[in-house]
This record gives C-alpha cells, structure tokens and sequence, in this order.
C-alpha cells in the first residue's frame, strides 16, 4: 500500500486502529487535559494578566483629554519631529495616543510607582507591544484602554505597534522612560 496510490480496500474506516496508534492517541488526550488544566492555573496564578479596563470614548474626546495633559505634563521635547517627553504624576494617569505611524507622546515614568495609563487609537487598530516586557494590548478605535502599570527596572522600554496598521507600520515605534 502506498500513500499516493488509492487504498485496496474500500472501506479503510473500518480497518481496526493499532496499539501503537492508540497510545499516540492516548499522549495527545493526555497532554490535552495537563494543557487546559494549566490555562486555568496560569489565568488564577500566573503574573501575565493586566487589570485593564476599557471604556467607549469618541477618538476627538480622547485627544483633547491627552492633549490637556500633555500641556500640563510636558517636561521636555526629542527627536527631529519635536515628539513632547511627558512626566506622569506618580500615581496618576498617562496617556498615549496611536495614530497613524507613531506613539504620541513619550511617557516618563518613576520606579515603583503605579500609573494608570489610558490608551487609544485615533484611526485604525494598533497594537501595544511594550518590549522587552512584553505587554501586549489591542488598542481598537472608539475605546478607551486603561492599564494599571507599577514599573519595576529603570530603563528605556520600546513601544512597537503589532497589528498591521499599513504601508508605515514598521515606523510606529514609541518609547517609556523609567526613571
């Protein structure tokens, strides 16, 4: 009997399934159940999970909130496009827009504070992909995102766009300074 050739016989369902088929059968069950029985572990136990929350919001409503505190909170500008870095209150609200290709504005954070930081996209769909920690959000146009954040490392953290937002998305990049 060959793979490529039709089988001899007609009625190949009705062949009885052999022992070593059965076992594989058996692992993969097996393995099957640990797996869910692990989702449900890593759902209660596991530190993967954001408290977010998300609100309808109109994208002009969102951008005039973002834009009052990014001229209230504004502490410096970079780069050739003159992007604002803004300091966040510890223990307040941030806000970081998605726009077609970029992260508006640059979010200064502290250390061991918790921030609230509100998310939304003025266009299309975007994601919120903050590397190397690996936070992954899909900030969805009409909603407002809002994720409790209590940065642990001093550092630079890249915000990178990982939902196909068009011809600039491998330019949407944006940045988080933890102080």
């Amino acid at each position: 009997m060959s793979a490529i050739l039709p089988p001899s016989d007609r009625l190949w369902w009705k062949q009885p399934i052999d022992k070593v088929e059965w076992a594989w059968i058996g692992i993969a069950f097996v393995w099957g159940m640990i797996m869910f029985a692990m989702m449900i572990y890593w759902h209660v136990y596991g530190k993967q999970n954001l408290s977010n929350e998300a609100y309808k919001i109109t994208p002009e409503l969102f951008a005039a909130k973002a834009e009052k505190f990014i001229a209230e909170n504004t502490i410096r500008t970079e780069t050739d496009q003159n992007i604002p870095v803004v300091k966040v209150p510890a223990g307040g609200d941030g806000y970081l827009i998605a726009r077609l290709w970029a992260w508006y504005p640059i979010l200064e954070l502290e250390k061991g504070q918790t921030y609230k930081i509100h998310l939304s996209s003025m266009d299309y769909l975007h994601g919120f992909s903050l590397q190397p920690v690996n936070i992954n959000i899909e900030v969805i146009p009409g909603y407002e995102h809002v994720v409790q954040m209590t940065p642990t490392k001093t550092g630079t953290y890249a915000i990178v766009c990982n939902e196909y937002c068009g011809i600039g998305h491998s330019w949407m990049l944006g940045r988080i300074y933890v102080k």
